[in-house]
Protein backbone atom coordinates (compact mmCIF):
# COMPACT_ATOMS: atom_id res chain seq x y z
CA UNK A 1 0.00 0.00 0.00
CA UNK A 2 0.99 3.65 0.24
CA UNK A 3 3.50 5.50 2.39
CA UNK A 4 1.61 8.46 3.89
CA UNK A 5 2.67 11.45 5.98
CA UNK A 6 -0.08 12.94 8.18
CA UNK A 7 0.49 16.41 9.69
CA UNK A 8 -1.84 17.69 12.42
CA UNK A 9 -1.28 19.50 15.71
CA UNK A 10 -4.41 17.84 17.17
CA UNK A 11 -2.86 14.77 18.76
CA UNK A 12 -6.15 12.87 19.13
CA UNK A 13 -7.11 13.37 15.51
CA UNK A 14 -3.58 12.49 14.41
CA UNK A 15 -3.68 9.22 16.34
CA UNK A 16 -7.17 8.35 15.04
CA UNK A 17 -6.11 8.87 11.43
CA UNK A 18 -2.85 6.97 11.98
CA UNK A 19 -4.64 3.98 13.55
CA UNK A 20 -7.22 3.90 10.77
CA UNK A 21 -4.67 4.05 7.96
CA UNK A 22 -2.52 1.38 9.61
CA UNK A 23 -5.59 -0.87 9.64
CA UNK A 24 -5.86 -0.15 5.91
CA UNK A 25 -2.29 -1.50 5.61
CA UNK A 26 -0.64 1.80 4.74
CA UNK A 27 2.77 2.82 6.05
CA UNK A 28 2.10 5.92 8.13
CA UNK A 29 4.38 8.61 9.54
CA UNK A 30 3.11 11.56 11.55
CA UNK A 31 4.17 15.09 12.45
CA UNK A 32 2.56 17.38 15.02
CA UNK A 33 3.77 20.60 13.39
CA UNK A 34 4.51 21.97 9.94
CA UNK A 35 8.13 22.50 10.97
CA UNK A 36 8.53 18.84 11.89
CA UNK A 37 6.87 17.86 8.61
CA UNK A 38 9.32 19.99 6.62
CA UNK A 39 12.23 18.09 8.14
CA UNK A 40 10.66 14.76 7.13
CA UNK A 41 9.87 16.00 3.61
CA UNK A 42 13.52 16.95 3.07
CA UNK A 43 14.67 13.43 3.84
CA UNK A 44 11.92 11.06 2.73
CA UNK A 45 9.59 10.46 -0.20
CA UNK A 46 5.90 9.74 0.34
CA UNK A 47 3.05 8.56 -1.88
CA UNK A 48 0.55 10.92 -0.26
CA UNK A 49 0.57 13.85 2.16
CA UNK A 50 -2.29 14.86 4.46
CA UNK A 51 -2.01 18.36 5.95
CA UNK A 52 -4.29 19.93 8.54
CA UNK A 53 -5.09 23.51 7.58
CA UNK A 54 -4.97 25.24 10.98
CA UNK A 55 -1.70 24.77 12.84
CA UNK A 56 0.27 27.22 15.03
CA UNK A 57 3.28 29.11 13.66
CA UNK A 58 2.91 27.69 10.13
CA UNK A 59 -0.44 26.67 8.64
CA UNK A 60 -1.00 23.67 6.43
CA UNK A 61 -1.50 26.00 3.47
CA UNK A 62 1.87 27.66 4.11
CA UNK A 63 3.49 24.24 4.41
CA UNK A 64 1.87 23.21 1.13
CA UNK A 65 3.02 26.37 -0.65
CA UNK A 66 6.59 25.88 0.53
CA UNK A 67 6.53 22.21 -0.45
CA UNK A 68 5.32 23.03 -3.98
CA UNK A 69 7.80 25.93 -4.28
CA UNK A 70 10.61 23.51 -3.45
CA UNK A 71 9.54 21.26 -6.31
CA UNK A 72 7.39 18.79 -4.37
CA UNK A 73 4.88 16.98 -6.59
CA UNK A 74 3.40 14.41 -4.18
CA UNK A 75 -0.43 14.53 -3.98
CA UNK A 76 -1.65 16.57 -0.98
CA UNK A 77 -5.00 16.38 0.80
CA UNK A 78 -6.02 19.25 3.08
CA UNK A 79 -8.11 18.69 6.22
CA UNK A 80 -9.98 21.73 7.49
CA UNK A 81 -12.95 23.03 9.44
CA UNK A 82 -13.31 25.86 6.92
CA UNK A 83 -16.36 25.42 4.72
CA UNK A 84 -16.35 28.60 2.64
CA UNK A 85 -15.83 28.44 -1.11
CA UNK A 86 -13.11 31.09 -0.87
CA UNK A 87 -11.21 28.95 1.65
CA UNK A 88 -11.46 25.88 -0.56
CA UNK A 89 -10.27 27.93 -3.53
CA UNK A 90 -7.30 29.18 -1.50
CA UNK A 91 -6.28 25.63 -0.62
CA UNK A 92 -6.59 24.37 -4.19
CA UNK A 93 -4.75 27.39 -5.56
CA UNK A 94 -1.91 26.69 -3.12
CA UNK A 95 -1.46 23.28 -4.75
CA UNK A 96 -3.80 20.93 -2.88
CA UNK A 97 -5.14 17.95 -4.81
CA UNK A 98 -8.15 17.37 -2.58
CA UNK A 99 -9.93 18.97 0.34
CA UNK A 100 -11.83 17.24 3.16
CA UNK A 101 -14.00 19.29 5.53
CA UNK A 102 -14.23 18.38 9.23
CA UNK A 103 -15.94 16.50 10.69
CA UNK A 104 -15.48 13.64 8.25
CA UNK A 105 -15.94 9.89 8.35
CA UNK A 106 -12.72 7.88 8.13
CA UNK A 107 -14.28 5.77 5.37
CA UNK A 108 -14.59 8.92 3.27
CA UNK A 109 -10.92 9.69 3.97
CA UNK A 110 -10.03 6.21 2.68
CA UNK A 111 -12.10 6.70 -0.47
CA UNK A 112 -10.41 10.05 -1.17
CA UNK A 113 -6.99 8.48 -0.61
CA UNK A 114 -7.75 5.66 -3.05
CA UNK A 115 -8.85 8.20 -5.65
CA UNK A 116 -5.65 10.24 -5.27
CA UNK A 117 -3.43 7.16 -5.42
CA UNK A 118 -5.11 6.05 -8.66
CA UNK A 119 -4.00 9.22 -10.42
CA UNK A 120 -1.26 8.83 -13.06
CA UNK A 121 2.24 9.08 -11.61
CA UNK A 122 4.18 10.00 -14.75
CA UNK A 123 5.01 13.39 -13.27
CA UNK A 124 6.13 11.96 -9.93
CA UNK A 125 9.63 10.84 -10.88
CA UNK A 126 11.94 10.28 -7.94
CA UNK A 127 15.05 11.05 -9.98
CA UNK A 128 16.56 14.54 -10.09
CA UNK A 129 19.12 15.32 -12.80
CA UNK A 130 21.42 18.31 -13.15
CA UNK A 131 24.25 17.94 -15.65
CA UNK A 132 25.74 14.49 -15.10
CA UNK A 133 24.56 14.32 -11.47
CA UNK A 134 21.61 12.07 -10.68
CA UNK A 135 19.83 11.78 -7.35
CA UNK A 136 17.17 9.19 -6.60
CA UNK A 137 15.14 10.67 -3.75
CA UNK A 138 13.48 7.32 -3.05
CA UNK A 139 16.69 5.37 -2.47
CA UNK A 140 18.96 8.34 -1.57
CA UNK A 141 21.43 7.14 -4.22
CA UNK A 142 23.48 9.95 -5.75
CA UNK A 143 25.80 9.51 -8.73
CA UNK A 144 27.93 11.66 -10.99
CA UNK A 145 28.87 10.25 -14.37
CA UNK A 146 27.51 6.93 -13.13
CA UNK A 147 29.83 6.83 -10.11
CA UNK A 148 28.10 6.65 -6.74
CA UNK A 149 28.77 9.41 -4.22
CA UNK A 150 28.41 8.81 -0.48
CA UNK A 151 26.88 11.85 1.23
CA UNK A 152 26.11 12.74 4.83
CA UNK A 153 22.45 13.66 5.54
CA UNK A 154 22.96 17.45 5.49
CA UNK A 155 25.19 17.25 2.40
CA UNK A 156 22.45 15.26 0.71
CA UNK A 157 19.76 17.73 1.80
CA UNK A 158 21.72 20.75 0.53
CA UNK A 159 22.46 19.07 -2.80
CA UNK A 160 18.83 18.01 -3.21
CA UNK A 161 17.62 21.54 -2.50
CA UNK A 162 20.02 23.05 -5.06
CA UNK A 163 19.14 20.37 -7.64
CA UNK A 164 15.45 21.16 -7.28
CA UNK A 165 16.26 24.77 -8.19
CA UNK A 166 19.03 24.63 -10.83
CA UNK A 167 20.63 27.93 -11.86
CA UNK A 168 18.92 29.79 -9.01
CA UNK A 169 21.12 31.59 -6.46
CA UNK A 170 20.33 31.15 -2.77
CA UNK A 171 22.10 32.96 0.05
CA UNK A 172 23.29 31.11 3.15
CA UNK A 173 20.26 32.19 5.19
CA UNK A 174 17.85 30.75 2.63
CA UNK A 175 19.71 27.43 2.62
CA UNK A 176 19.83 27.41 6.42
CA UNK A 177 16.09 27.98 6.53
CA UNK A 178 15.32 25.17 4.07
CA UNK A 179 17.81 22.57 5.31
CA UNK A 180 18.49 23.28 8.99
CA UNK A 181 15.10 24.92 9.64
CA UNK A 182 14.94 25.95 13.31
CA UNK A 183 18.05 24.15 14.55
CA UNK A 184 20.05 26.22 17.01
CA UNK A 185 23.75 27.01 16.93
CA UNK A 186 24.04 26.95 13.15
CA UNK A 187 24.88 29.89 10.92
CA UNK A 188 26.20 30.86 7.48
CA UNK A 189 29.56 29.26 8.28
CA UNK A 190 27.76 25.92 8.59
CA UNK A 191 26.47 26.28 5.03
CA UNK A 192 29.93 27.23 3.76
CA UNK A 193 31.51 24.19 5.42
CA UNK A 194 28.84 21.84 4.06
CA UNK A 195 29.23 23.24 0.53
CA UNK A 196 33.00 22.75 0.73
CA UNK A 197 32.56 19.10 1.72
CA UNK A 198 29.99 18.61 -1.03
CA UNK A 199 32.33 20.02 -3.67
CA UNK A 200 35.13 17.68 -2.64
CA UNK A 201 32.83 14.69 -2.98
CA UNK A 202 31.01 15.52 -6.20
CA UNK A 203 33.72 17.39 -8.13
CA UNK A 204 36.76 15.22 -7.35
CA UNK A 205 39.52 16.21 -9.80
CA UNK A 206 37.41 18.45 -12.04
CA UNK A 207 38.78 21.92 -12.68
CA UNK A 208 35.49 23.68 -11.90
CA UNK A 209 32.77 22.90 -9.42
CA UNK A 210 29.19 22.43 -10.57
CA UNK A 211 28.19 24.32 -7.41
CA UNK A 212 28.99 27.97 -8.03
CA UNK A 213 29.34 30.69 -5.42
CA UNK A 214 28.85 34.39 -6.02
CA UNK A 215 30.67 36.46 -3.44
CA UNK A 216 28.27 38.31 -1.19
CA UNK A 217 25.21 36.72 -2.85
CA UNK A 218 25.05 32.96 -2.47
CA UNK A 219 25.24 29.54 -4.12
CA UNK A 220 23.71 27.76 -7.10
CA UNK A 221 24.12 24.54 -9.05
CA UNK A 222 24.54 24.99 -12.79
CA UNK A 223 22.36 22.81 -14.98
Amino acid sequence: MARILVVDDDKNQLENIEDWLLQEHHTVETAESAEQAEDLLKMYVYDLLIFDWSMPRMSGVELLQRFRAAGGVTPVMMLTGKEGLDDKEQGLDAGADDYLTKPFHLKELSARIRALLRRPKETLSNVLRVGDIEMDTATFRTTRGGKQIELLPKEYAVLQFLMRHPNQVFDAQAILHRVWNSEHEVGPETVKTTILRLRKKIDEDRDESIIKSTRGIGYKIEG
